[in-house]
Parts: C-alpha cells; structure tokens; sequence
C-alpha cells in the first residue's frame, strides 16, 4: 500500500492515518469505520460475548464428550463379541468387566446393569466368580 502526502504540509502518512502524525491535519482519504461496519462489530462481539458466557463451548465439549464416551463402549461389546467367539471363557470374563467399565464411564445406567449381569455369568463360566 503506498503513502499519500498531507494536504497541509506534505508529510508522506499512511492512508489508513486519521491524521498527519507530523502536523495533525486531518486525513480525508482514512478508511474509517462506517456506523454500519460499527454495528456490525459490536453485533458479532455480542452474540460471540453470550455464547461464551452462556455456556456454549461447555454444551458442545459435553455433547462431544458423551458421543465419545458412547463409541467407547460401542467398541468394547465388538471387542467382546470377538472374545467370546474364541471361545477362551476368561477372555470373555474380563472383556465382558471392560464393556462394563466402558457404560459406567459413559453414564449409562441400563447397560450398566445389563453388562454387569453378562460379567457375572462369563466370570462364573470361567472359574472367577465375582
């Protein structure tokens, strides 16, 4: 971007300057901010201000935490369901403790129970009663 002169004592100033920094006459050709630019700024700083505030990030890193928390579990049953067709019982006892784990972890309370109940029994089948 190049230098304009001041209309007042030909000083070379940014056309960005409001004013000669040499003289402080005022530069016609500054790019100031419209009212409407002005608006716009404050606009965007209010809705980003409560969204922040409001919790949002919290919300969204909740919702991204359960959805994670969620395919943990999805994978451990898979993980599971493969022990159990090996046929070890003990790897189907333990791998039946990690699924468990997983939904206590996910906040799940149904599959929670569910898979505690399938623990129990594979641990049984296995010699391991708990």
């Amino acid at each position: 971007m190049g230098m304009i002169k001041c209309n007042s004592c030909s000083n070379e100033i940014s056309p960005k300057a409001a004013a000669c920094p040499k003289c402080g006459h005022p530069n016609p050709k500054a790019k100031n901010l419209t009212v409407r630019q002005t608006l716009g700024y404050l606009v965007f700083g209010a809705i980003a201000l409560a969204y922040f505030a409001g919790g949002g990030l919290e919300k969204q890193a909740a919702s991204k935490m359960q959805s994670i928390e969620s395919q943990v579990a999805a994978d451990t049953v898979k993980q599971y369901e493969i022990a159990k067709r090996q046929g070890d019982p003990i790897q189907a006892c333990v791998q039946a403790g990690m699924v468990s784990a997983a939904y206590l972890q996910a906040k799940d309370e149904s599959n929670y129970q569910t898979w505690k109940s399938i623990e129990r029994n594979d641990c049984r089948k296995a010699g391991m009663p708990r």
